[in-house]
């Protein structure tokens, strides 16, 4: 299931909101700590990716979580994986240098998270083993798993690394990042347009083309554009405000007729179950996008001071949409130019979770969205987040498989934490934005030719 954050587009000077000081790290470890300069976060650069070698017995709560459930959805990607070649990237959006700012030569180009598809086989292979394994009991079980993932893998911490803009004085290092939430919605819909339901729900329109940029520059691999043709050139889609205004009537007919707001949101999830008024359900999922940057319209409200920071929900923002007047609330809609285009799924999908970035469904409290520049869709990913106020008293701790991407998930430490389908998983998601920590679980040839590399540059 992939959000509006759900697709890549050209955002290569976007980057998360960092602190201002860090400890600097080289792939053998944790230097000590080198003051960084009290310089406001706007003097640097967008974050690019730096990691330090970790072991199991340093992430905190890896005994406790049960990773029986991210086992299976691990499996589950193995399975997409397994319809590769060997020798094909396991990650060909890798770019791991990614929007490198002035002064910033890491030389990351020549190393990978991902490796070939090949250093995949044996953990999947062994996964495979002790899938079709008999336990006495689930504790047993549990035990397994976890000797399998130590057994496989190596974890990594993922750090954020941003250079100043001048080129002068050490670079700005941060192990935490944001992690936000997602979900299935559930929404009534109609076959045909109502005063209630009056937004189309359109299907991916036939001259929609997906541009990879990294197939011209190898710097902006990951990054992707969309548009039409136009003659002989490549034009920009029609924005979300053209749509409203009729960009596409006649030409694609709609899946589905939706409340405004509902469309709204759904864009926004990326997938989601609609039931008509006879009790029919059909699941959608995302197939595209017009190639428009994303915009949050609660950045929006904030800015016009409709809104405070500490107030900004889904919930919050849903109220708003749905007390303004409609072509107020029309016009907020359209701050956000990126528009979603849906496709449906078979009927027998409604017994799984929605489909992810990989192609895999995916798994509540376990499917996490990363930033495919950085991160293997399909790898295990142990988080460390923060308590967040009216999602969990308790840092949330568990192991997790990255299995989707989006347009908004943008940097090195930043992650989408799937929630599950339905109105409860929504509340819970529409109030996670927390911070915390990321450690990527690396097949160990992967993680061998990753400690080859030569260190960081030091800023010190």
């Amino acid at each position: 299931m992939v959000s509006v954050r759900s697709k890549p587009i050209l955002l290569l000077f976007c980057g998360i909101a960092l602190a201002a000081a860090a400890a600097f790290v080289v792939f053998g470890g944790l230097l000590p700590p080198s003051p960084v300069r009290d310089r406001p976060a706007a003097l640097y650069g967008p974050a690019t990716f730096d990691f330090r070698m970790v072991e199991f017995a340093d992430l905190p709560g890896w005994m406790q979580d049960d990773p029986s459930a991210a086992f299976d959805a691990f499996l589950l990607s193995c399975d997409r994986l397994s319809v590769k070649e060997e020798d094909a990237p396991a990650n060909p959006h890798e770019n791991l240098a990614a929007a490198r700012g002035p002064g910033d030569e890491t030389g990351f180009t020549a190393i990978s998270l991902a490796g070939a598809v090949a250093d995949w086989r044996a953990p999947c292979g062994g996964a495979a083993e002790i899938a079709g394994r008999v336990h006495a009991d689930p504790a047993a079980r549990r035990g397994d798993i976890r000797a399998f993932f130590e057994f496989y893998f190596q974890p990594v911490q993922a750090l954020s690394r941003r250079v100043p803009l001048n080129g002068d004085g050490p670079p700005l290092l941060e192990e935490r990042g944001t992690f936000t939430g997602y979900f299935e919605p559930v929404y009534r819909a109609a076959r045909a347009p109502t005063p209630r339901y009056s937004g189309p729900l359109y299907p991916r329109p036939d001259d929609l083309v997906d541009v990879d940029l990294g197939q011209f520059r190898e710097e902006l691999k990951g990054e992707r554009v969309a548009g039409r043709i136009d003659g002989d050139r490549l034009v920009p889609y029609p924005s979300r405000r053209a749509i409203y205004d009729g960009a596409l009537r006649g030409e694609v007919a709609p899946l589905a007729w939706l409340d405004e707001t509902d469309l709204f949101f759904l864009q926004i999830q990326g997938s989601g179950r609609l039931v008509f008024e006879d009790g029919e359900e059909m699941r959608v999922n995302y197939d595209g996008q017009n190639g428009r940057a994303y915009t949050a319209i609660g950045r929006v409200l904030r800015d016009r001071g409709l809104m405070s920071l500490e107030d900004i929900s889904m919930q919050s923002i849903r109220a708003w949409l749905e007390s303004a007047d409609p072509a107020e609330a029309r016009a907020l809609r359209a701050e956000n130019e990126s528009y979603v285009f849906f496709r449906t799924l078979e009927d027998d999908s409604l017994g799984t979770g929605p489909l992810g970035a990989l192609g895999a469904p995916l798994t509540a409290g376990r499917s996490l969205a990363v930033d495919r520049r950085f991160h293997a869709l399909g790898a295990p990913v142990f988080v460390d987040i923060d308590p967040a106020p009216g999602v969990s008293a308790a840092p949330i701790r568990r192991l997790m498989i990255a299995q989707d991407t989006g347009g908004a998930i943008r940097g090195p430490v930043r992650g989408d934490f799937y929630w599950g389908s339905g109105p409860e998983a929504g509340a819970l998601a529409g109030r996670m934005n927390a911070q915390g920590r990321m450690f990527v679980f690396l097949p160990k040839p992967v993680a061998a030719r990753l400690a080859e590399r030569p260190a960081a540059r030091s800023a010190s």
